[in-house]
């Protein structure tokens, strides 16, 4: 069974057009309406006829990651395999959808989620603020969910096994923006098999109503908050080996390599001679000893990567770890 998502704010222009083109492949489609000012939950009850779509309620607005999180519930609840999660806006082609579920079927992944960066005509059509704000976000994702092989992290164009989504931390994960990123992350820790998937998206008269100066630096300090998080997890509490050995000893070395250098130059500068060759040795030696581990770090980091998907090692009288009363943040 598969069942669609489709948060709703402000797409009263485009949410009914959207529903007529999803596929029969569907059973589901469970409309969110997050407090909408336009009233779209409303509107698709009294104008859209398919007899699978189903509206839920926010009574204040919460953010499209708790409108998402409401819809998994609903759909888990109705016994749903695969729940995919759609744009309200019209930017993401329903006939993509047997490609999204497929993987997740198959049991080759968890999770599938977009890129439009797959082909270069996509990438020309993409507006440059988009463009330029997606490589960032990124190499920042990439950084804080440990999923290295993965690009376009705010794409919302997504599908999961309900067996893994039930088993999500759903009370933790984030509510706006940043649901996207963070759900990536939360996956990570499970284990979870993420692929992604080529696709073109629509960009018209839509009007985002996400703030990049406002969420900018959000988005700065909750990858960071989730990297520091991911390498807490998964090298010091799930495990301890020879790339934490390296991220122990290399951060001391390059910070101390840093910092004496710097002391040095700016105080042989003060007195207008050279520092001799001892103390530079002692600056150096200290950045290339610790870059060197860093960079052994990284690369046992990338290649990390999960490659066996959870819902085949879960079981279906398994406890899931979102229900757990001693689940713990990370």
């Amino acid at each position: 069974m598969i069942s669609v998502v489709i948060p709703c704010f402000k797409v009263k222009a485009h949410i009914c057009d959207l529903i007529q083109i999803i596929g029969s492949e569907v059973n589901d489609i469970i409309v969110v309406d997050d407090c909408c000012p336009e009233k779209s939950g409303s509107f698709v009850e009294k104008n859209c006829n398919d007899n699978r779509v189903r509206v839920l309620y926010h009574t204040i607005n919460q953010g499209v990651g708790a409108a998402v999180l409401t819809g998994y519930q609903a759909a888990i609840a109705s016994g749903a395999d695969v729940i995919v999660k759609l744009d309200g806006d019209g930017q993401m082609d329903p006939s993509l959808i047997p490609a999204f579920v497929s993987p997740i079927f198959r049991g080759e992944s968890d999770y599938t989620k977009g890129n439009r960066f797959f082909e270069i005509e996509t990438v020309r059509e993409m507006p440059n603020i988009r463009l330029l704000g997606n490589i960032l976000l990124s190499f920042l994702t990439k950084l804080s969910s440990g999923y290295w092989n993965l690009f376009d992290p705010t794409n919302g164009y997504t599908a999961i096994s309900a067996k893994v989504a039930e088993r999500l931390p759903l009370n933790k994960i984030s509510r706006r923006y940043f649901f996207e990123s963070d759900m990536l992350f939360r996956l990570n820790t499970m284990r979870s098999v993420v692929i992604d998937i080529p696709m073109f998206a629509k960009y018209n008269e839509e009007i985002s109503n996400l703030k990049i100066t406002r969420e900018l630096p959000r988005f700065l300090f909750y990858n960071l908050r989730n990297l520091f998080k991911r390498i807490m997890y998964n090298y010091f509490i799930r495990n301890f080996n020879y790339a934490t050995l390296e991220l122990l000893f290399g951060l001391p070395l390059l910070t101390f390599g840093c910092i004496f250098g710097t002391n040095s130059w700016i105080e042989q500068s003060h007195q207008g001679t050279f520092a001799s060759a001892g103390t530079v040795m002692l600056a150096a030696l200290p950045i290339i000893m610790g870059m060197q581990l860093i960079l052994g770090f990284a690369n046992h980091d990338m290649t990390s990567v999960p490659t066996i998907p959870l819902q085949g090692r879960l079981h279906s009288d398994a406890r899931p770890y979102a229900s757990s009363s001693n689940n713990k943040d990370l």
